[in-house]
This record gives C-alpha cells, structure tokens and sequence, in this order.
C-alpha cells in the first residue's frame, strides 16, 4: 500500500508541472528471448525532443526497468518495443497490472513482428480485456500536435496502415500499442535508418503527443 501510495504522488507530480523536478521514463526489460534492448537511441531522441519543443523537463537518461520489479512503480511512462518473442511469468504479469490499475502507462511499439507474440502475454495482464482501435478523433492523436488519420507511417513492411490499439480499464487507456508504424525507428538517430527529417519530425511529434496524453490525463 505504502507503495501504490508514492506511485500515487509521482503520477501526480509528473501531471502538474512537466514540473521544476524532473521525470524519468523507463524501458521496459522483458523475458522470452526477443530483443527489448532495439532502437537504442529512440528515447534519448524522444526525450530531447520533447524537452526543447515542449518544455517537459524529462530526465534525459531513460531508466531500464525489468517487468517483475518493484522499481516499475517509480516511473509514470514505459516504453516497449521488439521485434520477437515475449513471456510474462506470472508474478510479472501480476506485477504490471497492479503497475497499470495504479496510474502507470505502457506504450507497445511493434518494431515489426511483435504483436504475435505481445499480445497473448497482455492476456495474462488484463483477461478481461481485448485490444480495441482507437479512432482517430482519440485525445492521443490531438495533443499538441493533429494527426487527423491516427498515426503516422514511419516504415513500409506489409503495405498495410498503421494502427493504434488501446486496452482501457474503467476508462481509462492504460496501453496503447502502435502496429505497422514503427515510430521508435523514427525516433532513432538519423543515420540508423536514414530516414528525412520530415518522416522522423512526424514520429517525434507523434511520441510528444502520446507523452503528453500520459501526463495530461
């Protein structure tokens, strides 16, 4: 209870100000053998971003944070991506819910090839709930920054349209996945995907709204 109880007023300090302390986010380190560890750069990128364009006063050194922990509870956003296989064992499972029913935020970003395996374990996390599609007239898409059609489209792979799915818990997004979109790979340093300015510029402001929806509501 002690616990929950400073989780409580860490989400809330992170809430009010983008305040005079700052706020470290975290990367979510899991089980099962895929590579949490990809995009390295992304959050540092993010981060950067997000404190010169909208003053949020994060932490610009992310925290690495095992899903089992107890340490989980210290951090209002975490961050996951991959591109392979992911296993939740029960305490870790229990351990997440509890992080996300108490205030916290995660946001799954499919690195291609992902979803097969995340969302079985999300099951293991939530049961009861389904991934829903968020429509685009979500809060997520228009923040600062309107992205009319959802998310943008960072990477082709199959050809297909980027998606973003939430798992809502009384009401509240608690998870919000990107799918076929890939905006960690945006994030990263120019010269690791080469991809414009303009196509990154997208990608961080996407990533700007998502954390200021987290802070915000």
């Amino acid at each position: 209870m002690k616990t929950k109880t400073l989780f409580f007023a860490l989400i809330l300090t992170a809430a009010s100000a983008f305040a005079q302390q700052r706020t470290q986010i975290a990367l979510l380190k899991y089980g099962g053998g895929g590579d949490w560890y990809a995009n390295p750069t992304s959050l540092t990128n993010l981060i950067a971003f997000c404190n010169t364009d909208a003053n949020m006063n994060l932490d610009p050194q992310y925290a690495t944070v095992d899903v089992g922990s107890s340490e989980i509870f210290n951090y209002p956003f975490i961050h996951m991506t991959g591109h392979g296989n992911v296993v939740f064992s029960s305490q870790e499972a229990q351990n997440l819910r509890n992080y996300l029913i108490g205030g916290g935020f995660l946001h799954i970003d499919d690195n291609y090839g992902l979803r097969e395996f995340v969302v079985p374990q999300m099951k293991k996390v939530f049961p009861e709930l389904e991934f829903v599609e968020l429509p685009f007239n979500h809060k997520i898409y228009h923040q600062k920054y309107d992205f009319p059609n959802g998310l943008p489209k960072i990477h082709e792979h199959d050809n297909k349209a980027p998606k973003g799915f939430g798992l809502i818990w009384e009401g509240r997004l608690v998870c919000f996945f990107s799918w076929e979109c890939d905006l960690g790979d945006g994030w990263e340093d120019q010269d690791v995907h080469n991809d414009s300015q303009e196509t990154r510029i997208k990608a961080l402001k996407m990533g700007e709204n998502i954390l200021r929806y987290v802070f915000g509501n």
